[in-house]
């Protein structure tokens, strides 16, 4: 019995020692991985925040149309007997571009105006009578009614023989004819194009949400699809109201084009400024990190790494401007970034790599 107990007391001594020993080996073991860890900083690349320039512009399609354009037509029907114009010429507002033959219209004109004297004269007489109490007043009426009814179909057959002249209704250059000398025409008959291009209209439409921010007497900048070259323009026209399938507003600007080097119904690239900054601060777009609500970056505070939600704004190149968060001063971690957490040690390398293209 005794010799039962001293082996019990024995195997109980053996386990607390090992116990002991474990525990003394796991924090031999330990200690130095939590030390190397608490030492070891992770490098990334940095910079300091500073407050700079920023123009907000924002790039939309727009169409490029005629400062003025119509299609010549023929106010009367009859035989073209002149063609006053050359093809793809300039001409000047009230030249002669082509006449209608007005054989016809003279030969009306003729028997009105005879009709009109005859009716000037009998009027002239029955007023004399009426005068003389020798007609009624009713008599009278009638005749000053037939000279008045004479003397508005001469002026009506008049202004039907000014229409045989076609004259252009303001400078510009006109296109491709469609009919010939003789060619019979009605009101229906397309003759030319005539287009104003000493000016063009640039109409474009932007997001609702930048109405606020464009006003009559705006600049911008835009570029044609064959050209780089940037043309300026001013918004001088809005419409009043958004569109609500597209929730966009229509506007339309104006651009000198002296050297017609632009044509109407080409494609154009507009640049519109919305608002220039002063202070803005811009950050790489790398060095933001998407959660679930916005956005956020990493900052160096006291060599560690600290998380900042931040609101972003307009994104340019390979920059994204900062809106809310952040100060002028503030050390932004850059690259690196995606392994860090809050309070990772952190060591940073100030000099930023080459901007990648294509971004």
């Amino acid at each position: 019995m005794k010799t039962k107990y001293i082996v019990y007391g024995i195997l109980l001594i053996g386990l607390t020692a090992l116990i002991v020993y474990r525990i003394n080996a796991n924090n031999e073991i330990g200690e130095p991985k939590l030390s190397e860890e608490s030492s070891t900083a992770t490098t990334v690349k940095g910079r300091v925040l500073q407050e700079q320039e920023f123009n907000d512009n924002i790039s939309l399609s727009g169409t490029i149309e005629a400062n003025e354009q119509i299609e010549i037509r023929s106010e009367i029907s009859g035989v073209v007997e002149s063609i006053n114009f050359e093809e793809g010429s300039k001409v000047v507002e009230g030249q002669v571009l082509f006449t209608v033959n007005d054989v016809e219209l003279q030969a009306q004109l003729s028997k009105v105006q005879t009709a009109q004297k005859l009716a000037s004269e009998n009027e002239r007489r029955a007023k004399l009578l009426l005068e003389k109490q020798a007609i009624s007043q009713e008599e009278y009426e009638i005749a000053s009614a037939d000279f008045q009814s004479a003397s508005a179909e001469s002026q009506l057959i008049q202004a039907q023989l000014s229409k045989t002249i076609v004259r252009a209704p303001f400078s510009g250059t006109i296109g491709l004819r469609s009919i010939s000398k003789g060619t019979y025409v009605t009101p229906l008959t397309p003759i030319a194009k005539l287009v104003n291009t000493s000016k063009l209209k640039i109409t474009f439409s932007i997001p609702e949400k930048y109405a606020s921010q464009v006003e009559i007497g705006t600049n911008l900048t835009f570029t044609t699809s064959d050209a780089n070259i940037s043309h300026e323009a001013t918004v001088y026209a809005i419409e009043p109201e958004v569109e609500i399938a597209t929730r966009t507003l229509k506007m339309r600007a104006i651009a000198e084009n002296s050297e017609g080097k632009i044509y109407p119904g080409t494609y154009a690239n507009v640049l519109l400024p919305l608002e220039s900054v002063d202070n803005a601060l811009l950050v790489p777009s790398e060095s933001l990190i998407p959660v679930q609500n916005g956005k956020r970056i990493f900052i160096s505070e006291k060599g560690r790494a600290k998380e900042i939600d931040v609101e972003i704004g307009t994104r340019t190149g390979n920059e994204v401007r900062v809106l809310t968060g952040l100060k002028a001063g503030d050390t932004i971690l850059t690259y690196g970034v995606m392994a860090l957490k809050n309070g990772t040690p952190v060591e940073i390398d100030f000099n930023q790599p080459e901007a990648r293209t294509g971004e």
